[in-house]
């Protein structure tokens, strides 16, 4: 049984004061005995889209290169929840995920597919695809605490992508996000457990979760949910933890008793 360990952040355009509390909150989590820690979408920046092409950093950048060293120095597994990472076509960005193992080395990288176009009735419209281009890969990684599937906030709208990344064997996914205050409120919780039911798999949901300027508040309430679709563990309001156990007993009987996903009829 291995513990994870979704963080909670605010974010805001200092660089610098958001990767020391994400080391502080890995280092913390490590000390509670996690063996694999998720950070949130943007953990390393979130301020004025004008300022976005900025704040990107390439794949050996600094802010990854401290992930990496965090990750060793804390014998832990941990998920870069997402960065801007330059070099995409057309002058755009990725938003990438980056996980590192134990040892620093990196695992797996995964550039959002889905990108948030939406007016979700906040006083603000969202165009990320102006800024950011979409990735087109699929990934599922094997870590000490399982076969983890990646993905990053929007994407959690498209099950499809979570069906794919079942059959290609995870058991553990990952949704590093900022979601809305108006979305995460009424879907955030109802969506996650819906992904963990239909894939009988343990979600990471590492979140946003305040007052990042006058124009943006996300959800938070990072969570953990169990293959039943539980929630095991949540953070509170600003930053914080969620931590829960991963059983793999557990999620064998869920899948042995209800083997729905050996029941599909469509690819």
């Amino acid at each position: 049984m291995h513990l994870i360990a979704a963080a909670q952040m605010v974010s805001t355009a200092d660089k610098a004061h958001n990767l020391d509390v994400a080391t502080r909150l890995v280092r913390q989590a490590a000390s509670l005995g996690a063996h694999l820690v998720g950070l949130p979408e943007n953990f390393s920046w979130m301020g004025p889209e004008p300022e976005r092409p900025s704040a990107a950093e390439a794949l050996d950048g600094p802010t990854l290169s401290r992930m990496a060293e965090l990750a060793r120095g804390t014998k832990t597994t941990l998920l870069a929840g997402s960065i801007l990472e330059e070099g995409a076509p057309g002058g755009r960005l990725y938003n990438t995920s980056v996980l590192f193992g134990p040892d620093g080395a990196r695992l797996a990288v995964y550039r959002k597919m889905h990108l948030f176009d939406v007016d979700v009735g906040d006083g603000a419209t969202y165009q990320e695809s102006a800024a950011v281009a979409p990735g087109t890969e699929v990934v599922a990684v094997d870590t000490p605490v399982g076969r983890l599937g990646m993905s990053v906030c929007y994407d959690l709208r498209f099950p499809e992508l979570y069906r794919r990344l079942s059959k290609d064997g995870a058991t553990l996914l990952a949704v590093p996000a900022a979601f809305t205050m108006m979305t995460g409120k009424d879907h955030w919780e109802v969506l996650l457990r819906a992904r963990a039911i239909e894939n009988q798999a343990y979600v990471l949901a590492p979140a946003q979760g305040g007052r990042h300027s006058a124009q943006r508040l996300t959800y938070g309430h990072a969570m953990v949910v169990d293959p039943w679709g539980l929630v095991t563990a949540r953070a509170s309001e600003g930053e914080g933890l969620a931590l829960a156990p991963v059983d793999p007993e557990l999620q064998a009987r869920i899948r042995r008793n209800l083997p729905c996903l050996a029941h599909r009829r469509l690819d």
